[in-house]
């Protein structure tokens, strides 16, 4: 595991970080181009083989050790109204988590994920961001390090995903303050707001901004102003797969918003070994997409979290890998490639 010691550490792991193996994935492509069908004709699920191809430094790539880790924190942004639930029911949620009984169990049981739940702190939400910082960096530096230390040894493939009631709060304000725009613009429901709820949700990001700011190029700085626990989390445990090659499927919105604090200081690149798995029906992930230049697998208009939609793309990862490996060439099928 990758042990981060500070904000200043971070950035020196940036002039580290592991790039994808273009032997590999040239490999992996020529492959493609020998197999039983029109060259492309498969679309998006020829490029997710090439893009684990080219993380796992591998011809023939594979998921052996799938992992799906979720986090849950607790918000005191939460007091300024921004969520129909109580705080209480991110603990109540954990422990359906840990009983089976939620969407995301059933989910990885089908995608073939292993599945750990991290809970952090629950019982000491964060500081209310419209008052002050939400964490001090050793706060954000803490939770990083959980989030990279949950990983297991033998992981080749990375699912993130989060709970915490206000958490899209959080997420909208991450958003703003990385690259800026209307609060209005990347506010939504959440867990169920009307639109009374929302409008006073944008009133409350926007507060936020203009007591801590935008255009944060340090990604401590950023989930110091406007994290949670669980988002700081995400980010330690992308940033611990990017250090090991590792290939990870961001959930929807507030795993997006997570991860895009890792890109503060205009650095994109530090998400080149992640994908977007869908669509989120929080209005501001859209945006988010775009800004990260990143297009979701698909929309099914969900909005649960839970690294839900990252566990149903996962089977979509799996059918990409299984075409990619198993079909036959023209050459071993007997089948004439020229017309």
């Amino acid at each position: 595991m990758q042990s981060f010691s500070s904000a200043n550490h971070i950035r020196e792991l940036y002039d580290q970080l592991p790039q994808p193996d273009d032997a590999s994935r040239a490999a992996a492509a020529a492959r493609q181009d020998q197999l039983t069908k029109p060259p492309g004709s498969l679309g998006r699920l020829e490029q997710i083989a090439l893009w684990i191809a080219s993380w796992q430094a591998t011809r023939t790539p594979a998921i052996a050790h799938g992992q799906c880790l979720v986090f849950a924190g607790n918000h005191g942004v939460v007091k300024q109204g921004i969520s129909p639930f109580p705080q209480e029911v991110t603990q109540q949620m954990v422990w359906n988590f840990e009983a089976g009984g939620a969407a995301i169990n059933q989910l990885c049981r089908e995608a073939g994920l292993e599945l750990a739940v991290t809970a952090l702190d629950l019982n000491r939400p964060t500081n209310d961001f419209t008052t002050g910082p939400a964490m001090d960096p050793d706060e954000v530096i803490h939770a990083m390090n959980a989030g990279a230390g949950a990983l297991s040894d033998d992981c080749d493939y990375l699912v993130v995903g989060e709970m915490g009631i206000g958490n899209t709060t959080s997420a909208a304000a991450i958003s703003m303050g990385r690259f800026g725009g209307n609060a209005s613009g990347w506010v939504g429901p959440g867990t169920g707001l009307d639109v009374a709820g929302v409008n006073h949700k944008a009133m409350i990001v926007q507060a936020a901004i203009d007591r801590h700011g935008e255009d944060f190029d340090d990604p401590v700085a950023l989930l110091a102003a406007y994290g949670g626990r669980e988002l700081a989390a995400i980010a330690g445990a992308v940033l611990e797969a990017r250090m090991r090659s590792i290939p990870v499927m961001l959930d929807g919105f507030i795993s997006s918003a997570a991860a895009a604090a890792l890109t503060a200081g205009n650095r994109l690149d530090v998400l080149d070994h992640c994908m977007i798995s869908h669509l989120s029906a929080e209005p501001g992930h859209i945006r988010l997409a775009s800004a990260l230049r990143m297009q979701p697998f698909f929309d099914l208009r969900m909005r649960l979290g839970e690294a839900s939609g990252a566990a149903v793309a996962t089977m979509i990862v799996r059918a990409a890998l299984a075409t990619h490996n198993g079909m036959a060439t023209f050459a071993e099928a007997g089948v004439s490639k020229e017309a």
